[in-house]
């Protein structure tokens, strides 16, 4: 049956296009509405549309939506920041909600970056403009077809990892997943949704991880922290996994940080994420900010690297030293380099000049470009530039041991 899904758009809504269209976009609401009828039937479900500027209205129409869809995206407007009734709605309909803004919200007034309506959605996306309700969107599917079990690995609500195991008695093989977004706060885990749900379905266990980001706490060092003590939860996880088979599988900022994460080893006592007590078998990096070095002097992503580590490779080397991957050849773990040769994001140049520095150093490392290839295309299951990316995986991914070999 083909699912329903409802849009809700709160206050002011009615205005987009001609409101503040430096903050939100010069797209009108008539527009984003055909724009999601689109997107909806690219996922292959129904979307309706409502917006209202009265806060009883948007109520009474949630509880409407009860039986007649099967979850909702809910943009409240600056109803966010105070609607109790509203976050009491969402709750009385039982409805999964995903909540979404189309400005970053928390690098705005502080009154903004505080949302009373969030504790009681599944998720939400921000930042990410117009484009945040496609975002949305999917993530709202995967939820309802694909939900996954949220483990906590520290505090706070970005300290945590979403895993998913597939069919069969284990122990599984884990993938961990690794998002990318240039470490900035607005580009979350459910990037990596579709990537995760493709492979649990064939077979291995997914852990796709959460970490502080730049503008949320993140960047040096917290970051490292947070990603190294995700990994070495599996550690501890009840759950019927093989931590002698993991694969980590990083996107773009989170190849950066895979490759980082298989380095581990070789960092200097007192470093961020030095003395691992998770190994991995191998990592698949795809779209790579390998070098930061480079990718500073080239001016990836802009001021990304800067604001990340807080520092440039001339005033900042030390950093660079424990935090790039480049400077920490070699790894010491089989390596796969998957990238688009169009990637306009990410340049491919990184990739390859990564893998020649690492085979000069000893390491075992595949390089796969991939022609006329963008850069989220890798990432995508229902791609063709993904199955490369899969088989890495594979490959990489060590045989089951036999029962009692230890």
């Amino acid at each position: 049956m083909t699912r329903r899904i409802a849009v809700v758009h709160g206050p002011n809504l009615n205005a987009l296009g001609r409101r503040e269209p430096e903050i939100y976009g010069s797209t009108t609401l008539a527009e984003l509405d055909l724009l999601i009828a689109g997107w909806a039937r690219e996922l292959g479900v129904e979307a309706r549309t409502f917006q209202s500027n009265h806060e009883g209205a948007l109520i009474d129409h949630l509880h409407e939506l009860v039986d007649v869809v099967d979850g909702v995206v809910l943009n409240p407007g600056a109803l966010t920041h105070y609607s109790y009734a509203l976050h009491d709605a969402v709750l009385a309909t039982g409805l999964p909600t995903v909540e979404v803004h189309i400005s970053n919200v928390r690098a705005r007034e502080p009154w903004r970056r505080v949302s009373v309506v969030a504790p009681a959605c599944r998720y939400t996306v921000f930042g990410r403009g117009i484009e945040g309700y496609r975002w949305a969107l999917r993530r709202l599917l995967h939820v309802l077809d694909a939900p996954a079990e949220v483990v906590p690995y520290g505090e706070g609500p970005d300290r945590i990892a979403e895993l998913r195991l597939p069919d069969g008695e284990g122990p599984h093989p884990v993938v961990v997943l690794l998002h990318g977004g240039f470490w900035r706060d607005p580009w979350t885990r459910d990037t990596l949704d579709a990537a995760a749900i493709e492979l649990t379905r064939r077979g291995w266990a997914t852990w796709n991880l959460e970490y502080r980001r730049v503008g949320a706490g993140g960047g040096w060092p917290a970051t490292l922290h947070d990603v190294a003590a995700g990994i070495d939860a599996l550690a501890e996880v009840d759950a019927p996994i093989d931590t002698g088979r993991i694969v980590l599988l990083g996107h773009s900022a989170g190849g950066h940080l895979a490759l980082w994460a298989a380095a581990r080893r070789r960092l200097p006592v007192g470093a961020p994420g030095a003395a691992p007590r998770v190994h991995p078998a191998g990592v698949v990096a795809v779209a790579p900010v390998a070098d930061l070095a480079q990718a500073h002097r080239s001016g990836v992503g802009g001021d990304a690297v800067e604001a990340f580590l807080r520092r440039g490779p001339e005033d900042g080397s030390d950093r660079y030293a424990v935090a790039d991957p480049r400077r920490l050849l070699p790894l010491g773990v089989p390596m796969a380099l998957v990238h688009g040769e169009a990637d306009d994001v990410v340049p491919p140049e990184l990739s390859t000049s990564f893998a020649d520095a690492a085979e000069r150093a000893g390491d075992a490392v595949e390089v796969v470009l991939l022609p006329d290839v963008l850069h989220m295309a890798p990432v995508e299951p229902t791609d063709p530039a993904w199955r490369p990316v899969a088989d890495a995986v594979a490959r990489l991914t060590p045989p089951r041991r036999p029962a009692g070999s230890g």
